[in-house]
């Protein structure tokens, strides 16, 4: 599915098409150059959830926890990890598995241990104010 936008006002029709194309997954991965919107897409999708919460990158933890109702929404950013055994130490597999919805930063950088299905999310600027937005289903 492909979609433009070119406003942030358009995110959340952007988010609304994102989980009915998702149907049932719950592990999602952003990918798309540095300032591309990766976060600013990801607090629109937990805005279109439900969260109350301030939601920002966890560039320095790694993971960030929102509640949404009666669910959970992680939030990961690999962006600085410098060693896979750093998602190891976060225990990767009790978020990725847990049922819950996962929102993955930068996966090329933990690519080995994505799960075996998942909502790939490309976003990619075409000017200053418009982005371009493909999603697609993975299984490996």
């Amino acid at each position: 599915m492909n979609l433009e936008v070119n406003s942030l006002t358009e995110l959340n029709s952007v988010a609304e098409a994102l989980f009915n194309f998702a149907e049932e997954e719950k592990v999602f991965i952003f990918e798309g150059e540095m300032g591309a919107g990766k976060t600013t897409f990801i607090k629109a999708l937990c805005k279109h959830l439900g969260v109350e919460d301030v939601v920002s990158s966890p560039t320095f933890s790694l993971v960030n926890e929102y509640a949404a109702g009666s669910s959970t929404i992680y939030h990961f950013d690999f962006y600085r990890i410098r060693d896979i055994r750093e998602a190891y130490d976060i225990g990767y597999e009790e978020y990725f598995y847990s049922g819950h919805i996962c929102l993955i930063e930068w996966p090329e950088r933990v690519e080995e241990i994505l799960p075996d299905h998942y909502i790939k999310v490309g976003i990619q600027v075409l000017s200053p104010d418009k982005r371009a937005f493909t999603f697609s289903k993975n299984y490996r």
